[in-house]
């Protein structure tokens, strides 16, 4: 399985999605967009795309001129039916790319907190009736056309989307691990501030490897869910 990684900063990598591909022999490509010249490939070689987190918006395409370039790809990819997962900006790169405004929710989330499947669509991912999942992010989306809506949360209408049977989007971070918490905890302290959404940093560090463990078990699942026949390709 050919897999191209697309990363906007350092601190916001794979996660628990690093041993989910070692496990199944996947061959990993990486662009790194803080770094140049930025390179991507041709979407035809590609079976998986996961389009990761970062702190910037995708609306900011005069400061990163490369993220014209990025939606071209995430589209292409996605119209040519490649399994696509976008992850907090990544979902909002698959909006974006997609047709979908890109905007300020009214909350910034940040911690764990609850979502609710809102799909009773048999033919789409089905998460649990609710789940607590981590949260950071502070920006929101429309769905994209043709897009179902897969879950909510208090804070945040739209948190998980579907196109066909290969793009999803989760604006949340089923990835996270203790040791990506902990990064983006350092990188992005400053966004710890008081709100009704926004946990402090005290209650970030004392979650328990349970949770994280859940969490990573349902990515594992959405993984398997868009590449269920990917999987066993020649890496």
């Amino acid at each position: 399985m050919q897999v191209q990684v697309l990363q906007h900063v350092p601190f916001e990598g794979l996660g628990s999605i690093e041993a989910w591909l070692s496990e199944r022999g996947a061959a990993v490509h990486t662009t790194r967009f803080y770094q140049s010249p930025v390179l991507l490939p041709d979407p035809r070689s590609i079976d998986l795309v996961i389009v990761m987190g970062g702190p910037m918006s995708v609306n900011d395409e005069r400061e990163y001129p490369w993220l014209k370039q990025e939606k071209a790809f995430v589209k292409e990819a996605a119209d040519r039916g490649t399994a696509v997962l976008g992850v907090c900006l990544g979902a909002q790169m698959i909006a974006s790319a997609l047709g979908a405004r890109v905007f300020a929710n009214a909350h910034k989330e940040i911690g764990w907190f609850p979502v609710q499947a809102v799909s009773t669509d048999a033919d789409v991912f089905r998460f649990l009736p609710q789940t607590t999942v981590f949260h950071w992010h502070g920006e929101t989306f429309d769905l994209p056309p043709e897009a179902v809506h897969l879950a909510s949360s208090a804070g945040c209408r739209n948190q998980a989307f579907q196109i066909g049977r290969r793009v999803i989007g989760l604006q949340f971070h089923l990835e996270t691990t203790p040791e990506t918490a902990h990064q983006l905890i350092r990188h992005c302290r400053d966004e710890l501030v008081a709100g009704e959404y926004i946990q402090s940093e005290q209650v970030l560090r004392a979650v328990s490897d349970a949770a994280y463990r859940g969490i990573n078990r349902l990515m594992n699942e959405v993984l398997a869910y868009i590449t269920r026949d990917r999987t066993t390709a020649n890496p």
